[in-house]
């Protein structure tokens, strides 16, 4: 009595629903979503005949038309005990516990022998991620209703995400067979389905099994392709793409797949390929977006900018391609069509607007249009580009002389781990330093070094300050400590010996610190110019010239071209060193060594 009357107060409490004198709900749709509050669910799907134990719920009720049954659904009756089973496991999910409400609904599907009662039960079961019950509810959904594609899909991809590939097969084969129409579509889930799975070589043969009874279909080989390079599998995958391409030359993704392939060998020979299926396949969108990628890995901006172009046609609301024309305009010094093109992103939603922010606020600066730079920057809130941002910031403040803003601005940003604190303390001494507040970068290096007494960047930062209050003895006990941490650090070696070259000091000991780092970097434009500068010590003046003439044409920095300028006077080309100091100036003017070296010998 106690369950009957418990049913019955529960029913009591569902909105007014009753038809006739039984008890029938309309055929809904069941939902993967638990809901709150009273509504009790679609889940009570039964279409319903003639039965005992029926519940009357007709009195003083208005009848409502009768939907019609779905075809192929078993007529049952809706007893109290049913009924009772189908509240107590939406109650139970509704109070989150997913494990009660999949198992009565799995009993439950057994009993109606209804596939919506047994697909319900698979919905609970994987929303809390039971595997071994979501595979059983799935299970039972396909010996109710064994022609149902999704029962038959949503139960592989259970075996499969539990391991079970050997358990699987069989299904995915009945699968591949059962529909002729989905057969190629069906091969091209495998990859996705297996990504998972951690024996690759299980997996490749698995693939192959199900691809042997299918020898005249691309897709059956490009699986196989697939699995095999999962497998590290280089000349099965590479045979197999072939076979694939063979079959269909205008398969697309097997295209692109190859191209990856001669990529491990030749860029320029991956260029190559597919610039010829481009030019057979002219609409191939996947093709085209890996050249593109492929031109500018070659560093090719220019053409690769036009590739991505012509894609924007085919697709003008992708924010992704709008963000590599922007970046690739950038790179080409098209700060209109880069600014333009970001923003785009921006309003498309770009997945990652805090990065185009950042770049947005590059371009405003590069513009120097400071007030804007600022804007940008202060807008990233998130990702690897907020600390960056924030460094930016506090460069333009102190620009406008707002020194201690800076350092303010820096110690409130909120960081995620010590490598982003001690970059803010990086930047926070390089405020200090463009104010030439030397000892204060001093002193804040120092203590932060005893935080971090290992720490590259940090050394390094302390040792060029040090330069600058002319305390060589902590300049080159720093640098050879970082050297013995990083031996590899050619820019430790190249500041040690510029300093001591310089300053006319030790220079023999000055040229092998640098001939060090430039054995390292040896296109390092500014190691190339200490090399110089050194030889130029040394008075060797053909030396000098030459490796200050190729740092000059690498980096067109001021002091470069000063350094250059006092080797060509010293050689005796005047004029070539005022025409290189007079178009450094004009790029540069407020630089103080450059304009240091032009009063020394332009008096």
């Amino acid at each position: 009595m106690r369950t009957q009357l418990l049913a019955v107060l529960l029913v009591a409490s569902l909105p007014a629903c009753a038809q006739h004198a039984k008890f029938r709900l309309p055929p809904q749709s069941l939902s993967t979503q638990t809901q709150t509050g009273p509504r009790f669910p679609n889940a009570l799907i039964l279409a319903q005949s003639e039965g005992t134990e029926e519940l009357d719920l007709s009195s003083g009720v208005q009848a409502a038309p009768v939907p019609e049954r779905p075809k192929n659904l078993p007529s049952q009756p809706l007893t109290r005990e049913m009924l009772f089973r189908f509240l107590h496991a939406e109650i139970a999910a509704q109070r989150g516990n997913l494990m009660l409400a999949a198992r009565t609904y799995i009993e439950l599907a057994r009993t109606t022998r209804d596939p919506r009662v047994a697909r319900r039960a698979t919905e609970l079961a994987m929303t809390g991620r039971f595997s071994d019950l979501s595979a059983e509810a799935s299970s039972t959904w396909l010996e109710i209703e064994p022609d149902s594609q999704p029962a038959k899909q949503t139960l592989i991809a259970l075996l499969v995400g539990n391991s079970r590939i050997a358990d699987a097969k069989p299904h995915l084969q009945k699968l591949l067979a059962s529909d002729k129409s989905r057969t190629a579509a069906t091969f091209l889930q495998l990859h996705p389905l297996l990504s998972r799975y951690p024996d690759k070589d299980a997996a490749l043969q698995f693939v192959r099994d199900l691809a042997q009874p299918y020898p005249d279909l691309p897709e059956a080989h490009y699986a196989v392709a697939q699995a095999a390079i999962a497998a590290n599998r280089l000349d099965d995958a590479r045979m197999a793409t072939d076979q694939a391409l063979a079959l269909r030359p205008s398969f697309e993704a097997a295209a692109v797949f190859k191209s990856q392939f001669l990529q491990r060998e030749s860029i320029a020979g991956a260029i190559g390929y597919l610039e010829e299926f481009l030019a057979a396949n002219p609409k191939a969108r996947d093709a085209r977006l890996m050249y593109a990628r492929m031109l500018a890995a070659a560093k090719r901006p220019a053409d690769a900018r036009r590739e991505f172009e012509t894609v924007e046609r085919d697709m003008p609301q992708n924010a992704e391609v709008a963000v590599m024309i922007g970046l690739l305009a950038l790179q080409l010094q098209d700060l209109d069509a880069a600014e333009t093109r970001l923003k785009r992103a921006l309003d498309l939603q770009y997945r990652d607007p805090d990065t185009l922010r950042f770049y947005l606020g590059q371009i405003a600066e590069e513009r120097h249009r400071d007030a804007d730079a600022l804007v940008w920057y202060a807008q990233v809130q998130a990702g690897d580009q907020v600390v960056t941002a924030a460094v930016r910031y506090s460069m333009i403040l102190a620009r406008q002389g707002k020194v201690d803003d800076a350092r303010n601005y820096l110690r409130n940003v909120q960081t995620q781990n010590p490598q982003q604190q001690i970059l803010l303390v990086q930047a926070e001494a390089q405020v200090l330093r463009e104010a030439k507040r030397y000892t204060e970068a001093f002193d804040l290096l120092t203590a932060e070094l005893e935080a971090h007494p290992a720490q590259p960047e940090l050394l390094y930062d302390l040792a060029m300050i040090a330069e600058r209050l002319d305390r060589l003895d902590v300049l080159e006990t720093r640098l050879k400590q970082l050297i013995s941490i990083k031996p590899d650090h050619a820019q430790a070696y190249n500041a040690l010996g510029y300093t001591l070259a310089d300053r006319n000091l030790r220079l023999g000991e000055a040229r092998e610190y640098i001939q060090k780092a430039l054995s390292m970097s040896p296109d390092d434009a500014f190691i190339l110019d200490s090399m110089g500068w050194v030889e130029f010590r040394l008075g060797n003046l053909d030396g000098a010239h030459e490796h200050l003439s190729r740092a000059y044409s690498i980096r067109q920095d001021p002091e470069i071209a000063a350094h250059l300028g006092e080797v060509l006077w010293e050689r005796g080309d005047r004029a070539g060193a005022e025409r290189i100091w007079a178009e450094s100036r004009t790029k540069h003017p407020a630089n103080a060594e450059l304009e240091a070296v032009i009063a020394k010998f332009l008096k």
